[in-house]
């Protein structure tokens, strides 16, 4: 039965309840009897939350209106027929070893996609196959951890998922090369819309190197939703690198939902470069004693682009370190939000918390809104946050002009170090190497730098 929405932009979010509708027998058909409850659930959510407005307290920096008139037509065929391997050589890590699992569209593209050999018991396969081989695991994680959060496009996503990436690795399994995903977007037509559900389960001791990419061939406007949920158990060691590089028409929302366990480790990378608007929600809950955790981004901006990171850290247990640091190169009229938000629960004494963002205008048109948050409820902890938005430093440059270097190798210099801090945090050093040479290339084409 169609549900109606009350709320603002309920006429552009009604036809996504219609498009439910008309999907419901295909997802109840397919899919495992435990799956359809939860699209079920999400819809209904959506119902409820409508498309999030400029009064939302977590969206007032971002306004998705644009993103929400578009129709968002389920993409429900696969579409790589007219993609091939020598297209994939464009994008970035496309020499990187290792699996690499490709998905189009929101499909899965086997002929694509290359999965080598892995140690004993790992699993990278797409999440839609692994449902026939792998439902009890599948079933005790899949939106266990993104469920609770009052998000429409992660209730969207839910509803209208076709398929993602699917990772399991068992306790001390160790994958020595990372395991790359493609996700690319081919619309053809304005407003189709894919929706991507990644899970990826590293247990206790295990070792894992993810690589996203979200990149296009597409020739009209689009929106990619995709939500990762990642689950690293004790004494285990993840690095997540999440490259966002979509078409400059786009509409990118992206949520990693993290559950670290006891003396783990886990960096997350977000590199984002491209779209129109892209909105990117990091909940992380850091659920054992001793374990560190690194979030780590980039974001380069020009023209009328919006791009925003979300964060929730949640301090759960003690003695845990987290470090959030947050660097942004803005342009023309672009705008960067960042959100970062620490919480300390009464159990996490001796917590170690920072936050940084920073932010570098060059141009008087470019915005940037920062809104770093503490709210602590344990007494024994060391937390810090802070946020700067502004220019170039000028005492910078003239440090180096007066050591012979001229002004514009000067600015060079400092641009290339603000983006290479955080660049520098990378841990595997192949994918370090390749993001220092995409960045650099980026902002050498930036003529600012080559302004006199």
């Amino acid at each position: 039965m169609t549900q109606t929405l009350n709320k603002p932009i309920a006429a552009e979010a009604d036809s996504r309840l219609a498009a439910f509708d008309r999907l419901e027998g295909t997802f109840a058909k397919q899919q495992p009897a435990w799956l359809f409850p939860l699209r079920k659930a999400g819809i209904s959510q959506f119902a409820e939350l409508g498309y999030p407005t400029l009064h939302d307290e977590d969206w007032r920096f971002t306004n998705v209106a644009h993103a929400a008139k578009l129709p968002f037509i389920p993409a429900t065929e696969p579409a790589s027929a007219n993609v091939t391997l020598a297209d994939l050589k464009q994008f970035p890590f496309a020499d990187q070893p290792g699996s690499r699992l490709v998905f189009v569209d929101g499909h899965y593209a086997a002929a694509l996609s290359n999965v080598t050999a892995l140690p004993a018991g790992v699993k990278v396969a797409s999440l839609k196959q692994s449902l026939a081989t792998d439902a009890a695991l599948i079933e005790k994680h899949l939106g266990r951890y993104s469920g609770n959060e009052a998000n429409a496009f992660a209730a969207l996503n839910i509803a209208f998922f076709t398929d993602g990436l699917f990772v399991h690795v068992p306790k001390n399994a160790v994958v020595e090369q990372a395991v790359q995903v493609i996700y690319l977007s081919t619309a053809t037509e304005a407003g189709f819309a894919s929706h991507v559900r990644n899970l990826v389960i590293v247990e206790a001791g295990a070792k894992l190197t993810l690589l996203e990419s979200y990149v296009s061939l597409a020739k009209a406007p689009y929106v990619t939703n995709a939500i990762t949920e990642l689950v690293v158990g004790d004494n285990a060691w993840v690095e997540h690198v999440k490259f966002q590089d979509e078409a400059a028409d786009a509409f990118h929302f992206a949520a990693l939902h993290g559950v670290f366990g006891r003396t783990s480790k886990a960096w997350t990378h977000s590199l984002a470069l491209g779209s129109k608007l892209a909105r990117y929600n990091l909940r992380t809950k850091l659920d054992g004693e001793g374990l560190e955790a690194i979030l780590n981004g980039l974001y380069l901006t020009r023209n009328e682009q919006v791009i925003d990171h979300h964060m929730i850290v949640e301090h759960a247990k003690a003695h845990c370190a987290s470090h959030e640091y947050f660097n942004g190169i803005l342009d023309d009229k672009s705008k960067g939000v960042f959100h970062g938000r620490i919480l300390v629960k009464p159990d996490a004494q001796k917590t170690d918390a920072k936050q940084t963002n920073r932010n570098l205008l060059l141009s008087d048109d470019a915005t940037a809104d920062a809104k770093p948050q503490l709210e602590i409820y344990a007494d024994d902890v060391k937390c810090t946050h802070g946020a700067t938005i502004g220019r170039m430093n000028e005492e910078q440059i003239f440090y180096l002009r007066a050591r012979g270097i001229g002004e514009k190798t000067a600015r060079r210099m400092l641009m290339h170090a603000f983006a290479g801090e955080i660049i520098d945090r990378v841990q595997t050093e192949a994918v370090r190497e390749e993001l220092d040479k995409i960045v650099w290339d980026r902002l050498e084409m930036n003529p600012h730098l080559h302004d006199s």
